[in-house]
C-alpha cells in the first residue's frame, strides 16, 4: 500500500502531537475573547520597549471599532490594511474581525500601479496604511471605491523617550524620522479614529451578523503560477484551524509566557498565522519590528530574548553572523520555524549551536493559511525535506497532466492536498477556483516527492521547471548544488531560451560572498561533481543582488525578467 493509503507519515509523528484535533465552530472572535478575559495583565505587544497589555490592546481594538463602524464598515465589508509590523496593525487587524468585516492586507511598499487592480477587485472603501503609504493611496480614490484613508504614524506608538529623540534637529535623527513616517494629509489620522468623538468607545461592540467558522477573515493576494495576482479567501476556521495545528506540532508552545519575535512581515500569509494569530491563542507577547533589519532584530535581542522565533534561512544565517560579530547570546529561544525556501543543514547546525533550541524546515501555500507540511519538532526531522502533514492533512503526488491520477511513492510529480486549513477559493473568480481543485483536493503547483514513509522533498513550481534538451530540470536541486560553494551567496537557477529548439540552457544568477571572484569554469567543475551534466549551469551571471519577496524568497520570475532583459540590450 502506498503512503498514501497507510497515512505512513503519522509514524514520525512525535508523543505531544495527536493524529487529529478538535476544531468544532471555534473562530478567531472566541479565541481573541478567551485571551483577552485570561490574560489582561499579560504583555500583548512590544514595540521598542514600550507595551501594552492585552487589556490595553482590548480598549484600543474597541476604540478602532468603533470608529470604523462610524465609518460605515459593516459585518463582511472588507478593509484594507497596509501597515508595517507595529502595535496599530495588529489592533486594526482584530478591530475589522471584531465587527464581523473582513481584512484585506497589502504590503505598504506597492506601488498604486500594483495596487489599483487590488483594490477595484476587493471594493474596500476604507484603508488604514502607513502615513508614508498616504499620498500614494490617495491618488486611488478616484479610479478605485476607496473613499477613507486612515493614516498611521508609527512614531506614536514608540516609547515616549524615542518620539522625544527624533524630534532632535540632528541629521541622523532626521534621516531616521523621514524613514518612519510622512505628512499625510486628506487623510484620518489613527489618533481621531480611535477618539470617542468619532465611534464612542466600543464597550457594546458585537457584530450585527453572528461570525461562523465559514465566515471570510482574510484576503491574501497570491501571484501563484499564473503571475496574476488573485485574492485567496481565508475563513475564520482555515485561520484558526492552521494555529490549533502549529499548537499540536511544536511541543510546550504556549505552557509558558512565549515572547514571539515578529520580524516576518505580518501582511504575508507565513507572518500573520506564525505570528498574529498563534499569539492571540496562546496568550504570547509580540516583539514587533517594522522591517526585518538585523541591526533592529540584535538590538531587540539583547534587551529580551524571544523563545519563539518563525522565519526563513536568510534571517536565521544573518542574525547568527550578527551574533558571533558581536558576541551576542542568544541561548533561549527554544523553537524556530523556517520556511519559504529551502533550508540547509549547515544553518540549522548553526542556529541550533548557539540557540540551544531547535529550528525545522515546514512548507506552505497562502492558499493554505499557510503551512501544510512540517518537519517534526524533534531529532527525527529530515534534512532536504520539508517534512510531513500536519494533523488532519493529507498530500498526495500525482500527474500534473492528469491530476486524477496518483504517482507511486518515490516518484515526483504535482503536490495535492486538502485540510481544515485550505481555503475555498478566489474573490470574483470562480474560474481559477474551480482550475485550482480536483475532486475538492487543492492543486498547489509544486513538484514534489513522497517517499514510502510519507516525508516529502519539494522539487520545484511547476512553471519553473526548465526543459533543456528534452529533460527536465528542477531549479532548486541546482540551487543546492551552487549555493554549497563557499564563494556563492546567493542564487537563481533560470532558463535562457535557445532560438533554434524552442528548449532552455540551464544559467545561474549568482551573488558572491564577499572577497570572492568570479570563476565560471571552476563553478562548473564544482557542480560537474554534484551534478548529472545536463543539470549544470551553461552561464553564471554576476548581480550585485536577486530579487527578493518581503521574506527574502529569492523570486526566480523576477530573476528571469532582469536577465532576459540584460542579455536583450547586449543584441
Amino acid at each position: 500500500m502506498s503512503a498514501l493509503e497507510t497515512q505512513a507519515w503519522l509514524q514520525h509523528y512525535t508523543s505531544h502531537t495527536p493524529h487529529h484535533l478538535d476544531y468544532g465552530e471555534t473562530t478567531l472572535l472566541d479565541i481573541y475573547k478567551e485571551t483577552i478575559s485570561t490574560y489582561p495583565s499579560r504583555t500583548a505587544t512590544n514595540f521598542f520597549g514600550r507595551t501594552l497589555s492585552y487589556s490595553e490592546l482590548d480598549k484600543q481594538v474597541r476604540r478602532c471599532a468603533a470608529g470604523l463602524r462610524a465609518f460605515g464598515v459593516r459585518p463582511g465589508d472588507p478593509v484594507a490594511i497596509m501597515l508595517p509590523n507595529c502595535p496599530q496593525h495588529i489592533i486594526a487587524f482584530w478591530a475589522v474581525l471584531n465587527l464581523g468585516a473582513t481584512v484585506v492586507e497589502h504590503n505598504p511598499l506597492y506601488t498604486a500601479h500594483e495596487l489599483r487592480g487590488l483594490y477595484n477587485d476587493h471594493g474596500a472603501r476604507v484603508a488604514i496604511c502607513w502615513d508614508k503609504s498616504a499620498a500614494m493611496l490617495d491618488t486611488l480614490r478616484d479610479s478605485t471605491p476607496l473613499e477613507t484613508i486612515v493614516s498611521v504614524n508609527m512614531v506614536e506608538a514608540m516609547p515616549r523617550t524615542k518620539q522625544l529623540a527624533l524630534k532632535l534637529p540632528l541629521p541622523m535623527l532626521r534621516k531616521t524620522r523621514d524613514s518612519l513616517t510622512a505628512p499625510a494629509p486628506n487623510t484620518v489620522p489613527w489618533e481621531v479614529l480611535l477618539s470617542s468623538a468619532i465611534g464612542g468607545d466600543g464597550e457594546t461592540l458585537a457584530p450585527a451578523t453572528p461570525v461562523t467558522k465559514q465566515t471570510t477573515a482574510l484576503i491574501l493576494y497570491t501571484s501563484g503560477t499564473t503571475g496574476t495576482p488573485k485574492g485567496a479567501m481565508l475563513s475564520h476556521g482555515n485561520l484558526y484551524a492552521n494555529i490549533l495545528q502549529g499548537t499540536a506540532w511544536v511541543k510546550g508552545l504556549g505552557d509558558e509566557v512565549e515572547k514571539c519575535l515578529a520580524a516576518l512581515p505580518l501582511f504575508h500569509a507565513y507572518g500573520m498565522t506564525m505570528l498574529a494569530t498563534l499569539s492571540m491563542l496562546i496568550g504570547g507577547e509580540l516583539i514587533l519590528l517594522p522591517t526585518p533589519r538585523v541591526d533592529l532584530i540584535i538590538n531587540s535581542l539583547k534587551k529580551d530574548t524571544p523563545t519563539w522565533v518563525p522565519g526563513v534561512p536568510t534571517l536565521y544565517e544573518k542574525i547568527v553572523d550578527a551574533a558571533e560579530k558581536q558576541n551576542i547570546k542568544i541561548k533561549g529561544i527554544r523553537n524556530s520555524f523556517s520556511g519559504a525556501s529551502t533550508l540547509p543543514a549547515r544553518t540549522v547546525e548553526r542556529w541550533e549551536n548557539a540557540t540551544n533550541g531547535l529550528l525545522v524546515e515546514g512548507y506552505g501555500l497562502t492558499e493554505c493559511s499557510p503551512i501544510i507540511v512540517g518537519n517534526p519538532m524533534s531529532t527525527d526531522r529530515r534534512p532536504g525535506y520539508v517534512g510531513i502533514p500536519f494533523p488532519d492533512t493529507e498530500v498526495k503526488i500525482v500527474n500534473p497532466e492528469d491530476p486524477t491520477e496518483i504517482r507511486p511513492d518515490g516518484q515526483e510529480g504535482e503536490i495535492l492536498v486538502r485540510g481544515p486549513q485550505v481555503f475555498s477559493g478566489y474573490l470574483n473568480n470562480p474560474e481559477a477556483t474551480e482550475k485550482s481543485f480536483v475532486d475538492g483536493w487543492y492543486r498547489t503547483g509544486d513538484v514534489g516527492v513522497m517517499e514510502p514513509d510519507g516525508f516529502i522533498r519539494l522539487v520545484a513550481r511547476i512553471k519553473e521547471v526548465i526543459i533543456t534538451g528534452g529533460f527536465n530540470v528542477y531549479p532548486a536541486e541546482v540551487e543546492e548544488a551552487v549555493r554549497s560553494h563557499p564563494d556563492i551567496r546567493e542564487v537563481a537557477v533560470v532558463g535562457r531560451p535557445r532560438a533554434h529548439d524552442g528548449s532552455e540552457d540551464v544559467v545561474a544568477c549568482i551573488t558572491l560572498n564577499e572577497g570572492a571572484a568570479l570563476d565560471p569554469e571552476g563553478l562548473k567543475e564544482y557542480c560537474r561533481e554534484r551534478l548529472t551534466r545536463y543539470k549544470v549551469p551553461r552561464t553564471f551571471y554576476h548581480f550585485e543582488e536577486l530579487a527578493q519577496d518581503q521574506l527574502g524568497k529569492i523570486r526566480r520570475r523576477e530573476v528571469h525578467e532582469q536577465l532576459m532583459e540584460i542579455l536583450k540590450k547586449q543584441k
